[in-house]
C-alpha cells in the first residue's frame, strides 16, 4: 500500500470522526455515515456498562482530541521526517503492541504509527478497553480494505512478531522485559505529569489545569498528579477555579478512591492535608498521586526546580506551565491534547518502526 494511500485512509477516518466530539455535528455528505455512524454512538454511550469509569463525556472528549490530529495538513508535517524511509520500506514487520486501558483509545497512536510506517499490527487489547479500538478498525478496513491484512487483534499468546511495544504499570514492565527483552522494543513505564504554577495565573488559567487535572479522572499518564507552588501559595484561587468539576464526585468509583484516601489520610493525621469534598491536596514529594488525590510541593527558585525536573524527567510525561523558565512546558488546558509528535515517554516511535531492520 502506497503511503500517500495510508495517509488519506486515517485523513477520511478523523473526518468521520469529527462528528463524535463534544458538539456531535453531523456531516450529512460522509459516505460511512450510513454504515457506522448510529452503531458508534451507540458503542460510545454504552463502553461505560463494561468499564465504568469511560463515561461517555471523556470518551468524546478522547475521540474529539483523535480528530485533531486526523488532517492532511497535520500527517503530513507529522511524516515528513520519516517519508523517504517509509516509502523505501519494503519489507512488512509483525509489531506486537500491548496496550495499556487508562484512558479510551489511548493505544490508537501506536496502532497508527505502525500501520503508516507499512508494518503489520498484532494488537493486544487491555479487557479495560477492548471495544472501541476494534471498531475503529473496522471503520479503517472499510475505507480501505488492503488494510485488512495489516490489523490483527489477540487474546492469546503473542508469537511470530519481530518487534514490540508494550505499556504498563512499574510491575508489569519487568515482565515485560523479561518476556520480550530479545526483540527490538519499546517498554513503557509509569509516567505522569506536574504543572509549576507561579501564584500569577488567572482564574481562567487554573480552569483550563482543571482539565489537566481530571479528564479521565486523573487517570492518563499525561493527566496532572503534580503542583509545584511557590512557598507560602494560597490554594483558594485554586480550588475556586476548579470547582466546576465538582460532579467528578458523582462517579461511584472515583467517590470509592476519593473517600478511601481521605479516611486513610485522616487516620495517619497527616499535616498539610486540604480538602474541598472533591479533591484532596496533599503535600508530597512523589509523582504519581491516588484518584481524587493531587500532590503538591513548594519550591523557592524556579530555576533551581527547572534543573529538578530536567533530572528527574524519566518520571514525567509532560510539564504544564505558562513560566518561561520551565523547560518544554505546555500551555494550561493542553496536557490530553498531544500532538502527533508528541511520543509517550519521549520515545519517537516512528524512528523506532522505521529502524527496524
Amino acid at each position: 500500500m502506497q503511503i500517500d494511500k495510508r495517509i488519506n485512509s486515517f485523513v477520511k477516518l478523523g473526518a468521520f470522526l469529527k462528528q463524535f466530539s463534544g458538539d456531535n455535528r453531523v456531516e450529512t455528505n460522509n459516505p460511512l455515515n450510513d454504515l457506522f455512524y448510529n452503531d458508534f454512538q451507540e458503542l460510545i454511550k454504552k463502553v461505560h456498562i463494561y468499564n465504568p469509569w469511560f463515561v461517555e463525556a471523556n470518551i468524546r472528549n478522547a475521540i474529539g482530541a483523535l480528530a485533531e490530529n486526523l488532517n492532511e495538513k497535520n500527517l503530513v508535517e507529522w511524516l515528513s521526517l520519516y517519508i523517504r524511509e517509509i516509502s523505501e520500506n519494503k519489507k512488512v514487520k509483525n509489531v506486537a503492541v500491548i496496550m495499556a486501558g487508562n484512558i479510551p483509545l489511548v493505544g490508537f497512536h501506536d496502532m497508527m504509527c505502525v500501520l503508516i510506517s507499512g508494518n503489520k499490527f498484532t494488537g493486544k487489547l487491555s479487557s479495560d478497553d477492548k471495544y472501541l479500538l476494534p471498531y475503529l478498525t473496522k471503520i479503517l478496513i472499510a475505507i480501505e480494505p488492503e488494510f485488512a491484512q495489516y490489523i490483527v487483534f489477540t487474546d492469546g499468546q503473542l508469537k511470530d512478531m519481530d518487534a514490540v511495544i508494550a505499556t504498563g504499570s512499574n510491575n508489569s514492565a519487568r515482565y515485560f522485559d523479561f518476556y520480550f527483552g530479545k526483540y527490538p522494543h519499546i517498554i513503557r513505564r509509569n509516567r505522569n505529569a506536574v504543572a509549576v504554577l507561579t501564584g500569577n495565573e488567572t482564574p481562567e488559567e487554573l480552569k483550563l489545569l482543571a482539565n489537566d487535572v481530571f479528564l479521565y479522572f486523573g487517570m492518563g499518564c499525561r493527566n496532572v498528579s503534580k503542583v509545584f507552588v511557590p512557598a507560602g501559595y494560597n490554594f483558594d484561587n485554586f480550588y475556586q477555579s476548579v470547582f466546576h468539576f465538582s460532579d467528578v464526585i458523582n462517579n461511584n468509583k472515583y467517590a470509592n478512591n476519593y473517600e478511601y484516601n481521605r479516611t486513610v489520610y485522616l487516620m495517619a493525621n497527616h499535616p498539610s492535608l486540604l480538602d474541598n469534598n472533591f479533591l484532596l491536596l496533599k503535600e508530597d514529594s512523589g509523582y504519581s498521586s491516588p484518584i481524587g488525590v493531587l500532590f503538591y510541593e513548594h519550591y523557592d527558585d524556579l530555576s533551581e526546580l527547572n534543573k529538578r525536573l530536567e533530572n528527574e524527567k524519566e518520571f514525567i510525561q509532560c510539564i504544564v506551565s505558562k513560566s518561561d523558565l520551565i523547560k518544554d512546558s505546555i500551555p494550561f488546558g493542553k496536557a490530553q491534547c498531544p500532538a502527533l509528535t508528541d511520543y509517550a515517554d519521549g520515545i519517537d516511535t516512528m524512528k523506532f518502526l522505521i529502524g527496524l531492520k
